[in-house]
């Protein structure tokens, strides 16, 4: 690695953050996002965090997730899915959920950043990509 990169290590892993404690089902619902806008679930009501459940099972939703370079499956079960995602160019990641429900054939999601409090509407747009592309 060039000394010029080795140099910029440190701040690049500061970017990632540490893994929220908060993942996961409880109660068979994912965590409700903090109040930062750099949160979306299918969970939650309000208009700055409410984001509409995927039509779609966990295997389609893994297809198009395999597919995205910046994405690492963390965590999978047969009704959930945990991914991390992390920008190229800062280093930054996001946790992203997957919780399908079989009554409703319909998989809940939620997506925060791990830092920062904005994400200028990164979480929503990559949520919508992965419906368009199911």
């Amino acid at each position: 690695m060039k000394k010029s990169l080795l140099a910029l290590l440190p701040f690049l892993t500061a970017c990632a953050g540490e893994p929220p404690q908060n993942i996961g089902v409880r109660d068979g619902r994912l965590s409700p996002c903090p109040e930062s806008p750099n949160c979306v679930s299918s969970f939650e009501s309000d208009e700055e965090h409410s984001i509409a459940a995927l039509d779609a099972t966990l295997a389609q939703i893994q297809r198009v997730v395999l597919a995205l370079d910046e994405a690492n499956i963390v965590e999978q079960s047969s009704d959930y899915m945990y991914v991390e995602f992390t920008s190229r160019l800062m280093g930054y990641v996001d946790d992203v959920e997957f919780l399908y429900d079989s009554a409703s054939n319909q998989t809940h999601v939620r997506s925060a950043s791990r830092l920062g409090y904005s994400d200028l509407g990164a979480n929503r747009k990559r949520i919508e990509a992965i419906r368009t592309q199911l």
